[in-house]
Order: C-alpha cells, then sequence, then structure tokens
C-alpha cells in the first residue's frame, strides 16, 4: 500500500499551549479561548459545542473562572489532580465527553511523574538513565494530545532557559538565553499554537495589562504578532484554519519500525555475552585441570596462563577483545583437552600478545 496520498486539511481539533510566570494571564486568557471556542461550534451547529468544558485543575484556577462560564452558559466539569495517571484517564474522557479540555497546568503533572519514580526507584535525584524511561511515559501524553478528538488548551509555567558564554578573560558565565515550558523539554513542541504570556505595568499611570505573543502558529497566520488584554477574536486567523468539524488526525502511532529491530539484542550486547561465555570456558577449563589449592595447581594454572596468554593476571585477559578470548581459550583447550575446542572448529594459531 502506497504511503503518500493527497494532501487534506485533517487538523480538526485546537491544540494550544500557553505558558507564563505566576500572574500572567495563561489561566483567564485559556477560557477566553475556551469560551469563545464553543461558542464558535455552536454558531455553526457543531455537536461538540453541546458538550461541557473540562478543566483537569493542578492549581485551583477553574474555582477562579467558573463564573465565567455560567455566564456564558457552558456547563463546566473539573478534576482537581496532580497525577500523571489521572492526566492520562482525562486525555481518553475528554475525547468522549468534552467540547473543550483545559489543562492548567501541565507543570504538576511532568513535576508529579518524575517524584513518583524517584520514590519507587529509591532515588534522591535522577540519573542520566531514568530520563529514557520517563520521557517515553511523557510520550503517552502527547500522543493523547496530538491524536486526541478533542480541543485542548494546555497551559505551563514557565522557566528560564540557560547557556554557558565566555567572557573576554575566557571564563565561562552562565547567561539566560530564553523562556520555556517547564514540563518534558519537547513538550512546547507539541502545541500548534504556541503563545506567551506576560504581565506588564506601567509604574507612573498604575495601569496593568497582559500581553500574548505567538511564539509559534503553524497556521503562519498570526506568527510572532503580540496583543494587548488579548480576547478569542485575536486567535481566530488560527482557529480558521482548522477544519471543525471534519476528520482529524495527528500522527499514526500504529505505524514503527520493529520489524527492522533484532530480538536478540545489540551488537555490542551479543559481543559482550560471547566474551563473557568464552572467558568462563577457559576459568572452567584450568579448574579442570588444576582443581586445588596446592603449590602445584598454583603454579601450573600461573604456568599455561602465563604461556599461551602472556601474563599472569586475569584482570589483563579480561582485558582482551572477543577474537583475543577466543583464540586464547581454543589454544589451551587444544593443549590441555588433546583436541580442538569444537568438533567443527580447527586449531587457531598461537594467541599473538603485544
Amino acid at each position: 500500500m502506497a504511503l503518500f496520498k493527497k494532501a487534506e486539511n485533517t487538523q480538526a481539533y485546537l491544540k494550544a499551549g500557553f505558558l507564563g510566570f505566576a500572574g500572567d494571564g495563561k489561566t483567564y486568557t485559556a477560557t477566553n479561548l475556551a469560551i469563545g471556542l464553543v461558542e464558535l461550534m455552536r454558531q455553526r451547529g457543531l455537536e461538540a459545542g453541546d458538550k461541557p468544558v473540562f478543566f483537569l485543575d493542578s492549581e485551583t484556577g477553574s474555582d477562579w473562572v467558573a463564573p465565567r462560564f455560567k455566564a456564558a452558559d457552558i456547563e463546566l466539569q473539573t478534576a482537581k489532580t496532580r497525577a500523571f495517571t489521572d492526566l492520562l484517564a482525562a486525555m481518553r474522557e475528554a475525547e468522549k465527553g468534552a467540547s473543550v479540555m483545559i489543562i492548567d497546568s501541565i507543570s504538576h503533572f511532568w513535576r508529579e511523574l518524575c517524584d513518583a519514580y524517584a520514590r519507587r526507584r529509591n532515588r534522591t535525584r535522577l540519573q542520566f538513565q531514568d530520563w529514557a524511561y520517563l520521557k517515553a511515559e511523557w510520550q503517552k501524553f502527547t500522543d493523547l494530545y496530538i491524536n486526541g478528538k478533542c480541543h485542548c488548551v494546555m497551559c505551563g509555567r514557565a522557566g528560564y532557559e540557560y547557556d554557558y558564554f565566555e567572557d573576554d578573560d575566557g571564563k565561562k558565565e552562565l547567561h539566560k538565553t530564553g523562556i520555556k515550558m517547564r514540563a518534558e523539554t519537547e513538550t512546547g513542541y507539541e502545541p500548534s499554537i504556541l503563545v506567551l504570556m506576560a504581565k506588564h505595568r506601567d509604574m507612573e499611570s498604575g495601569e496593568t495589562w497582559r500581553t500574548a505573543q505567538v511564539l509559534k502558529d503553524r497556521a503562519a497566520r498570526i506568527d510572532g504578532l503580540v496583543f494587548k488584554n488579548p480576547t478569542f477574536k485575536d486567535f481566530t486567523p488560527h482557529i480558521d484554519y482548522l477544519n471543525l468539524g471534519g476528520e482529524h488526525l495527528g500522527i499514526d502511532t500504529t505505524r514503527n519500525s520493529d520489524a527492522i529491530i533484532s530480538t536478540e539484542g545489540t551488537e555490542y550486547q551479543v559481543i559482550k555475552l560471547q566474551k563473557e561465555i568464552a572467558l568462563e570456558e577457559i576459568l572452567e577449563l584450568l579448574k579442570k585441570h588444576f582443581p586445588s589449592q596446592s603449590a602445584d595447581d598454583k603454579s601450573g594454572r600461573q604456568a599455561i596462563l602465563e604461556q599461551y596468554a602472556g601474563t599472569l593476571s586475569w584482570k589483563k585477559v579480561e582485558t582482551f577483545d572477543l577474537e583475543m578470548v577466543k583464540a586464547l581459550r581454543d589454544q589451551l583447550w587444544m593443549a590441555l583437552e588433546k583436541h580442538p575446542h569444537n568438533s567443527n572448529e580447527t586449531a587457531q594459531p598461537k594467541l599473538e600478545v603485544n
């Protein structure tokens, strides 16, 4: 079956992300977007417009915006939790029963997953090898987020990105280089529209306002624009691009490359195992012919090892590569057993050790 087919717009659901620091207006603007989107779906006679908005709440923000949904005659259903397992369950439930899903804040769910893993593994600090597991688990959420047949507005706390730069004296100094969403590193890449919220205040007049800077708009209609005290109308150019009410296809996660991956392990693992087996065969062979701890057997083991391996150190033998270890095993086998190690093999030339 052909892999490619004629291109169509299969983005039927809004996948939005808001990030910012405390008080920057993430929850308020996400609410604007959700209410406006429900009203738009109702105007267009879409069935989803009659469903409630789900608010997955990790910091009690739903309590403060609930009156706005009531005023708009939109049912709001909430779940207050920070458990990653609840995040996965909520995404599946929202696909069946919600018009829009608001997640506020996604940062808590990532932190809870990391903390749960650390507790279960008795870690006081996560190690390099831990991140592979955590990222794989988090991928379960991102797959649901991208592919889910539900509008989803994700809010996340902002954090600074840092990097080292050399000063004029050649000393490295740490400097802020940007702002990112505080969650798994690649979470900010998932939304089709990503918005940075910021709070501003004029010290002379006392005026306070918020701005929404569009960091990414895949529709390229409002990309890079900055809106003061943003409303739903500001985001409609992006929403108008969506195929609202149509078929949605994110990424086909059923396709994979399992068939080309060997179940025998990596080449390195295979070589490592073969070497361990050959070393064990050498040790067992020496024990067989020099079994005791008598002076004669000890000197016999040392003499034959030195003769064929060129060393008295077993640690040195363990540093030999696979081919050297196999050659040593075969030579000792011939010398002590008086026949090749394997009946299908011929004796190996004497091992040369530099």
